[in-house]
């Protein structure tokens, strides 16, 4: 056998005389007329060739099971693709040394090597059959990874309008937010409509494992929302994804139960209605013999069906206080969810022999009163190391419950009490006295004035000799790289995640020159003044310590702000110096991403920039009149500055000023301290 085979790879290895010993192998390189490397080989056998060695040798090398082995998928050659094509690297120009050779004529490569997982197109008689589809290759092209649909649109530019949204011939469209679970409905709803620039109404908005599903009928708002990807940061520091893919139209727009089939429905129903106990039996409805006999199909996991059977209930018999739903395959409980306002005296659930996977199910049913349930031969049982595990998980969902699966259950133990617990709004700002408000809002002026310069080397003048600092990011499970917090988190201390005290006491900074040398390594920035909310924790005479809270943005070499916004949270102990100053002793420094709302709200009021911060140059009187003006006016310093400038700092001409423009109601909120 003779064959010619391109040379691209020098690590490929002809037949191996220590595998192969009856056969022998004279390779010859040759020089085409482009001045291409070309191999000849020819292969001689010297005995008999075990017909089974030469199976393993040629058959396909990505057949190993998923997860196991080095290689967990078909190996895809981007070389040998393009060769086929009878391109070049490049992509132009005519065809390549090998052109002449069909791809059936494509040599197998026979090697030592397991690196080499290149696909092979010879055939092989005793290799068994690749199915269409194997490998992950395939599936990533299945699901649309690799080619086009960036950010979960797939489609590419198909169907019209080349804005990479992909037309629906349905003209509805799935929008799925990976991760999703762990968000409240209304914040996530919230969020993805104040940037999205077309309005939509979310339609069957649905939780699936870690996922969130909504649909939109609009191609026009399929697109924006598919832009929104990536432009929403949640509180830990990650992007939200939005993946967005033309659908089939909601399921419970799929009228699959005609009008006269409703009513049949219906008076099945009243026959199962137990008006004595208001108890509803709708054990193995699908297989009711009235239902049968007009060749009608209830099945209760569907959404349709369902929602006809809780309609049903909701117009006839909304004093129903038992409800038995055993038998029917109910696998989700989102439907039940309008049980809780439908049917508000619900006492009694049967849930049994259906097949509910997981507890987390019963979360979206924990709004019923009930007293008694039955979960038994549902899959989500057996999840449960022990019965009091089990018990306990339910009773966090229905703390009134006394009968679990026709056991009686200890009372339970809690407060009757009826009305729901609000949290109350954040307050602004607490200084305790004039006094202290007066001397915290110098501080802060000076400190976050040279903080923001550039230059933080003058801070050490506010620190005490022995001062201490920390930098802490919140606790996450997932990777701190992907997160936009990545370059606080390498030296973040939280306890929760870092486990060694030697590491711990590592990045406790102590002294004030390695305190001011680690915030000289921290990201330039600059603060919103007016966002600052200021506590007061302790002061005695020789203590003060208090909590700031605001928001910043990065500050590029350029003097560019970079599009993030982050919050803070910063503990200042610190101790008298001077005739009126502080020195910090410890520096307890908190950084996370910041809220949708602290994003919107965060620098309305134009800001100086670092660089022209007109604070550190004032003089000693200024800035006692500035720190008055602003403790008798409630404005913040930046605008309480702005007032007495624009009056020649003639204090009690901007006193005049200030009441009149109060009065007229023309000094917007932003510049009044929270």
């Amino acid at each position: 056998m003779a064959d010619l085979e391109e040379f691209p790879r020098m690590d490929r290895v002809s037949l191996s005389k220590r595998k192969y010993p009856n056969l022998a192998v004279e390779t010859r390189v040759l020089n085409d007329d482009r001045g291409d490397f070309m191999v000849s080989r020819e292969v001689r056998s010297t005995g008999s060739m075990n017909l089974q060695e030469h199976d393993d040798r040629t058959a396909p090398q990505f057949r190993n099971r998923k997860g196991k082995g080095s290689h967990k998928g078909r190996s895809y050659d981007r070389s040998r693709r393009d060769r086929q094509r009878g391109g070049h690297a490049g992509g132009f120009g005519g065809p390549g040394p090998r052109s002449r050779l069909d791809d059936t004529d494509i040599d197998v490569t026979m090697s030592d090597s397991s690196q080499d997982n290149s696909s092979q197109n010879r055939f092989d008689p005793y290799a068994r059959p690749l199915r269409k589809g194997d490998g992950r290759f395939d599936r990533d092209r299945r699901q649309g990874k690799g080619r086009g649909g960036g950010g979960g649109f797939r489609g590419g530019d198909r169907g019209g309008g080349g804005n990479g949204a992909g037309r629906s011939r349905s003209g509805w469209y799935k929008v799925t937010i990976p991760h999703g679970r762990k968000y409240d409905k209304k914040w996530l709803l919230s969020a993805l409509q104040n940037i999205c620039t077309t309005q939509y109404t979310p339609v069957q908005y649905h939780v699936d494992h870690n996922r969130v599903h909504f649909y939109v009928d609009d191609s026009a708002a399929a697109t924006a929302l598919h832009k929104c990807s990536h432009k929403i940061t949640d509180t830990d520091g990650y992007k939200v994804e939005v993946h967005v893919n033309p659908s089939a139209p909601p399921s419970f727009l799929l009228a699959d139960l005609k009008p006269e089939h409703l009513e049949h429905l219906r008076q099945c129903m009243a026959k199962r209605f137990d008006g004595s106990q208001q108890a509803l039996d709708l054990n193995n409805i699908r297989t009711d013999p009235d239902l049968a006999s007009q060749n009608i199909e209830v099945t209760l996991n569907r959404k349709t069906n369902m929602e006809a059977v809780i309609k049903i209930i909701e117009e006839n018999i909304p004093e129903l206080t038992g409800l038995n739903l055993s038998n029917n395959r109910i696998h989700k409980l989102d439907e039940l969810t309008d049980l809780v306002s439908k049917v508000p005296n619900l006492k009694t659930l049967n849930l049994s022999h259906n097949e509910l996977k997981s507890e987390r199910e019963l979360d979206k049913v924990k709004g019923l009163k009930l007293v008694e349930l039955w979960l038994n031969r549902n899959p989500l049982c057996d999840a449960f190391k022990d019965q009091a595990s089990y018990i306990s998980a339910v009773r966090q969902r229905f703390p009134r419950l006394l009968k679990l699966d026709g056991h009686d259950l200890p009372a339970p133990i809690g407060f009757d009490v009826e009305t729901p617990t609000i949290i109350p709004p954040c307050k602004g700002s607490c200084f305790g006295s004039d006094e202290i408000k007066v001397l915290i809002l110098r501080f802060l002026t000076q400190y976050y004035s040279i903080y923001d310069s550039g230059d933080r080397q003058p801070l050490l003048d506010a620190y005490h000799d022995g001062a201490s600092l920390s930098l802490t990011t919140p606790y996450t499970t997932q990777n701190p790289s992907r997160s936009s917090l990545g370059e606080y988190h390498k030296d973040t201390r939280n306890l929760k995640r870092i486990k060694d005290t030697t590491v711990r006491f590592r990045l406790l900074k102590h002294t004030r020159l390695n305190v001011v040398a680690f915030l000289n390594e921290l990201p330039k920035t600059q603060h919103d003044i007016a966002s600052f909310t200021v506590d007061v924790n302790t002061f005695t005479n020789t203590l003060l310590s208090f909590t700031v809270s605001g928001v910043f943005k990065e500050v590029a070499v350029d003097g560019k702000s970079r599009e993030s916004t982050m919050a803070f949270s910063r503990v200042f102990i610190t101790v008298p110096a001077g005739n009126s100053g502080l020195c910090i002793v410890n520096d307890q420094l908190f950084i996370r991403m910041a809220t949708t709302e602290e994003i919107r709200r965060a620098f309305v009021a134009p800001a100086p920039t670092p660089s022209s911060s007109p604070v550190p140059t004032l003089t000693a009187p200024q800035q006692e009149m500035l720190t008055a003006f602003s403790l008798k006016s409630g404005m913040n310093l930046e605008w309480s500055q702005k007032c007495l400038i624009d009056n020649e700092w003639d204090f009690n001409r901007a006193a005049q000023v200030f009441t009149q423009l109060k009065t007229d109601g023309k000094i917007p909120e932003v510049a009044f301290i929270k």
